[in-house]
């Protein structure tokens, strides 16, 4: 008798839209009760108005959309430091959405930046909020993956989550994870981007400033097999090629075989990125 489990398919990959918007549904439920203040919001009236603080102390599903961003913009130094945490967490639903693909932030690395260690202190939150904002995180990395977002968008979306909670490791484990073709694509010119930069030593992250380039140097040459694939698959995809050279390049500790691009010398030029 032929065992079941042997011949049903495989289940498919939750589709990323799904899984962000399951993650928004666990961001209210877990944020439903909003901590209170113990005193009206105090921040930088040269930057926020009066009337504007006494929004952000109300109801957070009140607060205008105008007051949010100006909100996440703002400078951790621009708000007390006891509330600031807290109006995070009362407004983390918000935020959500308006970093999500139906909202009208298109770049939100340096705002989740601000949750990091000194701004909001977002890994002493408890440890509900914590997961299910981190639940977000996974779906948003997921989606700039397989959209085909500009690269610079899925670099600094990883910096800034990588800021927010003070680890890089399990957010480029996420994105080694996801499957199928369009993240086979997207991990392809993730990784071309990081290996080129880092022969060329002009890998940094820009805002977090505990971040180390190594944990990308070391983390690269493991999806080697992934991207030797894609290439078999792809056998006209320069990209694929291209980063097959880097990665070889880097774990035999030579230098690019491609001058800077920014370099003023007539030189055979690397070719763009094409699929």
């Amino acid at each position: 008798m032929s065992d079941p489990a042997a011949t049903s398919p495989a289940p498919r990959a939750l589709d990323p839209y799904a899984m962000w918007r399951q993650a928004l549904a666990e961001a209210d439920r877990v944020f439903a009760d909003p901590p209170t203040l113990d005193r009206p919001v105090h921040g930088c009236t040269y930057c926020t108005p009066e009337s504007d603080l006494r929004l952000l102390g109300g109801d957070p599903a009140a607060v205008p959309d105008d007051v949010l961003e100006n909100f996440l913009g703002e400078v951790a130094s621009h708000w007390d430091k006891d509330q600031y945490p807290l109006l995070w967490r009362r407004l983390m639903p918000r935020a959500l959405r308006y970093w999500g693909p139906d909202g009208t932030d298109i770049d939100p690395a340096r705002e989740i930046g601000r949750l990091g260690r000194d701004g909001a202190d977002f890994t002493t939150w408890p440890a509900p909020e914590r997961a299910a904002v981190e639940q977000a995180f996974r779906a948003l990395l997921t989606l700039a993956l397989i959209d085909g977002r500009s690269l610079g968008h899925i670099t600094d979306l990883i910096e800034g989550i990588a800021h927010a909670t003070g680890d890089l490791l399990p957010w480029l484990d996420h994105l080694a994870a996801v499957p199928g073709p369009q993240a086979d694509a997207g991990l392809v010119r993730l990784a071309f981007d990081w290996a080129t930069d880092l022969l060329w030593e002009d890998f940094r992250f820009w805002s977090w400033h505990d971040g180390d380039p190594q944990t990308i140097a070391t983390w690269l040459p493991t999806q080697r097999p992934r991207i030797a694939a894609f290439a078999t698959r792809h056998p006209r995809c320069k990209t694929a090629a291209d980063t097959l050279i880097a990665l070889d390049r880097l774990q035999a500790g030579a230098g690019s075989p491609w001058l800077y691009p920014h370099s003023t010398y007539e030189t055979l030029p690397l070719a763009p990125p094409t699929f």
